[in-house]
């Protein structure tokens, strides 16, 4: 298993090395000494850490929640797709495994993460990297562009234009439960009627057939919804009303995991591969 493990540490060495080279950018001294940071960082992951576990079990095991279109969603065969699981799917790659998913939901992610024995290696999604995640769990560098923002119906588009045009008794806001947009509505909606609904997924056609009349989602998610139903809109979508980014989320204490993980992010910023993924879902490249 060691010689396994090597080999493919040899191979994420090189394969951030060739990436690098073909970047003009690379150029500067600045960034290759950044580059050869990365890899030190990856050759100096113990042999009997938890990547070593993940490569000699052959499969990394990804909690998603699959309610998210479209950075992770699960369809009715099963089958998931999504800028997240493609993330996934490359990091996998990466590390010369298989891949198996598991389902999370908001609700009980810091559960689900924190649980032992753990149920999963990584939680992939929607996730946004926060200080109150950090202080009891660990997230890797961020890789997607995040922020909070709204969907509506088209024919109320003109209405909205900031959160004072929102924060009204007339107006209701619907959110799914446990997550950070519950939580922002909560915190910052305080004369707005609050519609808590349990699946993610079913709010967009729930605000387009008039059982609310906002969303509290992301500029990651809205784009999508507005895109495939001409009901919907995201007249706020170039002004966020916060800015964060998207990323990796595991336990604490497991920092060869974690240092593995932000060497692949890097690397995919340094090969291209995370640009093109952003192209493919047509989503904001940080």
């Amino acid at each position: 298993m060691k010689k396994t493990f090597s080999f493919i540490v040899l191979l994420l060495s090189a394969a951030l090395t060739i990436g690098c080279t073909a970047l003009a950018s690379c150029t500067s001294s600045d960034k290759q000494t950044r580059e050869q940071q990365d890899i030190a960082t990856i050759a100096d992951i113990p042999a009997d850490g938890k990547v070593a576990e993940i490569v000699e079990r052959g499969y990394i095991i990804i909690g998603t929640t699959g309610d998210y279109r479209p950075l992770s969603f699960r369809e009715e065969d099963g089958t998931y797709w999504g800028f997240g699981i493609d993330m996934a799917k490359e990091i996998a790659g990466r590390l010369g495994v298989e891949i198996e998913f598991v389902s999370t939901s908001w609700p009980t992610l810091t559960a689900d993460v924190l649980t032992k024995p753990q149920l999963f290696d990584l939680a992939i999604g929607g996730i946004t990297i926060t200080d109150a995640r950090r202080e009891t769990m660990a997230m890797s560098e961020g890789y997607l562009a995040n922020g909070k923002t709204i969907l509506c119906r088209a024919s109320d588009a003109d209405r909205f234009h900031s959160l004072a045009d929102i924060d009204k008794p007339e107006v209701r806001v619907m959110v799914n439960p446990g997550g950070l947009n519950e939580k922002f509505a909560k915190e910052n909606l305080t004369h707005a009627t609050i519609l808590i609904h349990p699946k993610n997924e079913e709010i967009p056609s729930l605000i387009a057939e008039g059982q609310a009349d906002v969303m509290i989602t992301e500029i990651t998610e809205a784009p999508y919804y507005v895109s495939t139903d001409p009901r919907l809109a995201a007249p706020l979508q170039n002004e966020p009303f916060t800015h964060g980014k998207i990323g990796v989320l595991m336990q604490q204490g497991q920092e060869d995991l974690l240092q593995m993980v932000n060497s692949i992010i890097r690397q995919m910023k340094a090969d291209g591969s995370l640009r093109r993924l952003h192209e493919k879902y047509d989503l904001q490249y940080e």
